[in-house]
């Protein structure tokens, strides 16, 4: 199904996405190994999300692992990143620049292959996303402790409770992160309207 989805894809800008992997190559009962992944078409995995992590026990070792599977796999990573309760940008940006370091093991060539998901795990499900001003300053303040080690120009997205009218009020954000808002098809539309609208006052997007 997976090779069929890839197909329909094809041409297109848009990428068949996986919401987990395994750990490794090999018979793992209900693991998905990232190679298998890679060779059904899939253009981006996502892992650590706060789901896993809360409920699942992913840890900081597990989503290593994960991590450095897919990266050997040469999957394209979504590395799900985000604070456990709302406090000051600083604290939020320490904590998720923490957590991208444990994921690549301090391995900052990994880490500028990676896009980062940052979803607070206090504002998922949430009536509102977090304010726009927050969101921008915790970004703004990871991408400096990012530049430091040399890692410039990452992708990052914001999820949490993300819906309409949010994007065009962040600052220095690439995307958004997409939930139960977008399960309305007439919803992840309006979204896309605004992200092309915004692409197209930014200018071109070279082609990949």
């Amino acid at each position: 199904m997976g090779g069929a989805a890839s197909g329909l894809l094809a041409g297109s800008r848009l990428l068949l996405g996986a919401q987990n992997c395994g750990w490794a190559d090999g018979p793992w009962t209900g693991e998905t190994a990232p190679s298998m992944l890679s060779e059904l078409g899939v253009g981006l995995v996502e892992i650590g999300h706060a789901e896993r992590r809360n409920h699942l026990g992913e840890d900081d070792a597990m989503i290593a692992r994960k991590v450095r599977a897919a990266d050997a796999a040469g999957l394209p990573l979504l590395l799900c990143v985000g604070e456990l309760g709302a406090g000051t940008t600083a604290d939020a940006a320490d904590f998720v620049f923490g957590q991208i370091e444990t994921a690549v093991s301090g391995d900052w060539t990994l880490a500028a292959r990676l896009m980062v998901a940052y979803e607070p795990v206090w504002a998922i499900g949430a009536a509102e996303p977090a304010a726009a001003w927050y969101v921008s300053d915790v970004v703004r303040r990871l991408r400096g402790r990012l530049g430091a080690t040399g890692v410039r120009a990452l992708p990052v997205i914001y999820g949490g409770s993300a819906k309409l009218r949010l994007l065009p009020t962040l600052d220095g954000v690439s995307g958004l992160f997409l939930g139960r808002f977008a399960h309305d098809p007439a919803n992840f539309g309006k979204v896309l309207d605004e992200a092309l609208a915004l692409s197209l006052r930014a200018g071109p997007v070279p082609a990949r």
